[in-house]
């Protein structure tokens, strides 16, 4: 079977559909907003650029008439108060230096040189590059040698701009993270219904609600889990109503087979009824044991409990010991997770002659109950099959060796029923760890 390799592109994206949403909204967000401040901030340079040369040429034109006029001797006198930001008169030949580097510097030059006319003849050169700065000279009407150094400004820009920026960034990202909630919330309500679908179809309904996608796979989800338990009750009627038809005819032939003389064909054929019927009580058990969440949870002193089941063991001679205290009372059905643990230690007194039990609570709601034995173990390519139902590791048809192969099944299925999870290991040193984990019923709620 042909594997499916991730393309390059989803090995860089993050792993959550959120993430994913989040990244995509915000990375379109904030690229448009860019390119529109951009726009802005180049239509805004462009204009105030205009409108700067514009008045650039003719404060120095006034100021260059100005200063042709007044006396020499009140030139100096002037150059302060005709001075602006961009624009510095120097009275004096000023600063030699290399041509102009930039476009801007010989925009203004040109636009100074059309503002004076051919009466002043302007020389340029470069002064400085960082800040950049360039003089501009020509001579008064008197020879008198006259320097404009022009010192091009950036645009300015207002404090409060940054400001407004970083809130529309934020605001972005708030949008992008409701958005993206709103998106998600119902298929994680989804996932954490799909998590705690019960083969007794008693799982919480979800609202189909929210848009039309979302609310046709609430309605599909929901009429899945119906079908499910339709199916369950199905089976369990069928097996029922089978095994209440196989007893009467093996009840008549274990009747007229004790009736017969004694031979060892009428020991075997005792034999070979007892086994059938205990194939029909072991099925509907296993029928049954997906229907465990049908019995109502109880708060019950844990500890006590499980104290009670080995003392019970112990009462009859079975070398069964327990360790560990939950120190709590926990919410969960009683008789289904006797059962569990009933067919869990009868299985490794079968095995092992003996079982451990260990007791431990993780949190404010999880449990966790181990069964240890020092018998065979599994091998661990079947941990997983023995849990199938009807599948045994012993290939004979012998029940005292092999069993019908439904004690672990049954189990697997009665734990999934009342919300807990049921895991085999093999022991270091020979044998096998059972651990039933538990979900206090109570916390699992509120949480």
């Amino acid at each position: 079977m042909s594997t499916l390799v991730p393309s390059p592109l989803s090995r860089l994206l993050p792993r959550t559909m959120a993430s994913r949403l989040y990244l995509i909204l915000f990375a379109g967000l904030l690229i448009a907003h860019g390119l529109s401040f951009a726009l802005l901030f180049y239509e805004r340079y462009t204009s105030a650029t205009s409108l700067m040369l514009s008045n650039a040429q003719r404060d120095v034109a006034t100021a260059v008439a100005v200063l042709d006029h007044v006396p020499a001797a009140e030139r100096a006198r002037w150059t302060p108060l005709l001075e602006r930001k961009a624009f510095r008169y120097i009275l004096g030949p000023g600063t030699t230096g290399g041509p102009l580097d930039s476009d801007r510097a010989r925009e203004i030059t040109h636009l100074m040189s059309v503002a004076l006319g051919s009466k002043y003849p302007l020389r340029v050169n470069a002064v400085s590059k960082s800040p950049e700065r360039f003089h501009i000279h020509l001579r008064l009407s008197d020879g008198s040698p006259l320097t404009i150094e022009v010192t091009p400004s950036p645009l300015p820009i207002a404090q409060w701009l940054p400001f407004v920026f970083v809130a529309q960034l934020l605001l972005l990202l708030l949008c992008a993270w409701v958005a993206v909630r709103l998106a998600t919330r119902p298929l994680a309500r989804l996932a954490s219904a799909a998590e705690s679908v019960s083969p007794s179809g008693d799982g919480p309904r979800l609202q189909a609600e929210g848009p039309v996608e979302v609310a046709t796979a609430v309605s599909a989800f929901n009429a899945m889990q119906d079908r499910i338990a339709r199916y369950l009750r199905e089976r369990l009627q069928i097996l029922a109503a089978i095994s209440h038809d196989l007893q009467t005819p093996i009840t008549r032939m274990r009747l007229r087979t004790e009736a017969m003389d004694d031979s060892p064909e009428r020991g075997k054929l005792i034999g070979d009824l007892a086994e059938m019927e205990h194939l029909v009580r072991d099925g509907i058990a296993y029928a049954r044991s997906a229907h465990g969440a049908s019995e109502a949870p109880r708060r019950l002193d844990l500890d006590a409990f499980i104290d009670s089941l080995v003392l019970d063991y112990q009462d009859v001679g079975k070398p069964v010991t327990l360790s560990g205290r939950i120190g709590e009372p926990v919410t969960t059905r009683p008789l289904a997770l006797r059962r569990v643990l009933g067919n869990l230690v009868d299985n490794a007194i079968k095995y092992a002659g003996g079982a451990e039990l260990q007791v431990d609570r993780h949190g404010e709601a999880e449990v966790t109950i181990s069964v240890l034995d020092r018998g065979p173990g599994i091998p661990d390519g079947e941990l997983e099959s023995v849990m199938q139902p009807f599948y045994r590791l012993e290939a004979s048809r012998n029940r005292d060796t092999g069993g019908a192969g439904l004690g672990l099944a049954i189990a697997q299925q009665l734990a999934l029923s009342i919300g807990g999870s049921l895991t085999l290991r093999n022991r270091d040193g020979g044998g096998l760890r059972a651990t039933l984990t538990l979900v206090d019923l109570a916390q699992g709620a509120k949480n």
